[in-house]
């Protein structure tokens, strides 16, 4: 059954109230942010036509009633902020043709909205300091992640046996082999631990000392220099080994070597000597030769297996 005329009026009528309902919230919520509730053009008594002059004589009018030098009364001070926010808004000519749009333009209210924000606090905000404050957050938290970290894994080596037979051999070396036997003898021993483990050099495989050199922000600030340094490293590099064909010294030697195994730097330096003069003198850089090194390590495993 074909529904009625009536009926069909009806809905067209209530989706014609309902689009212009939503319509109008939206319309509130892109001008909201400008003036609030209000509309900036009404604030000051003017038209949305008026020209500039029109705008600022209509503010100076309104200024002379509603300031608070010439008015004391609460509700005629907070009136001049929104009379005064209002001519911030209408006498610039981006804002004002962000703020028309916005009102021509309701449904649009997240762009209405970016528009807005960059326009107030875009330009007010230094894009140095937001780089320094963001190195600065960022260091902090590096810094203090580095402290947890190191301090748990120096808590966990001073519980190890190690390291209180180390602490007991220097307390033996600095008593002259005396013992302390005394009542106190514990109370003794805790302040004697806590002044030998600051001369106790502890060793931490993958926990370094907290360092502001490893510091990101440190190294941003430092990364002209960084890149003065990597180039007359190259460069230097290049003209000895690759002009004038020299022989690897043994520091470059060691690096090449390190490299070409993929090892960490910490792991590389924890090695003894005899084996790195052996992997040295093998010339892993070279790929044929660490391809036969790997293939001895292989055929090495599966004989021990």
């Amino acid at each position: 059954m074909a529904p009625s005329p009536a009926t069909v009026a009806t809905a067209t009528r209530w989706r014609a109230a309902t689009a212009l309902l939503v319509l109008s919230l939206l319309a509130g919520r892109s001008a909201a942010i400008y003036c609030d509730e209000d509309d900036c053009y009404d604030l000051l008594g003017v038209s949305q036509s008026a020209n500039a002059s029109e705008i600022k004589r209509a503010y100076y009018r309104l200024s002379l009633k509603h300031h608070p030098d010439k008015n004391p009364d609460p509700e005629s001070k907070k009136l001049f902020v929104k009379i005064a926010n209002a001519y911030e808004i209408l006498k610039d000519e981006a804002t004002r043709e962000q703020y028309d749009y916005a009102i021509a333009h309701p449904e649009e209210v997240f762009y209405n909205a970016a528009r807005y924000y960059q326009a107030y606090y875009g330009h007010k905000t230094d894009p140095r300091a937001v780089l320094v404050g963001l190195l600065l957050i960022l260091s902090g938290f590096q810094y203090f992640n580095q402290c947890t970290r190191y301090n748990q894994a120096v808590a966990m080596v001073k519980k190890t046996p190690a390291y209180k037979n180390r602490l007991r051999a220097l307390e033996l070396e600095r008593s002259g082999g005396v013992t302390n036997k005394k009542k106190n003898q514990k109370q003794m021993d805790k302040k004697v631990e806590e002044e030998l483990s600051k001369e106790l050099e502890l060793e931490i495989k993958g926990t370094e000392k907290p360092s502001l050199w490893n510091l990101v922000g440190v190294r941003f600030i430092l990364l002209p220099y960084t890149f003065v340094k990597l180039s007359v490293w190259y460069g230097c590099w290049f003209w000895r080994y690759k002009v004038k064909q020299a022989p690897y010294s043994w520091e470059d030697a060691a690096y090449l070597t390190q490299r070409a195994l993929s090892v960490p730097v910490d792991a590389w330096s924890n090695i003894d000597e005899l084996t790195k003069e052996d992997l040295i003198k093998r010339r892993l850089w070279d790929k044929s030769n660490l391809d036969s090194y790997f293939m001895e390590m292989r055929k090495e495993y599966k004989r021990r297996r």
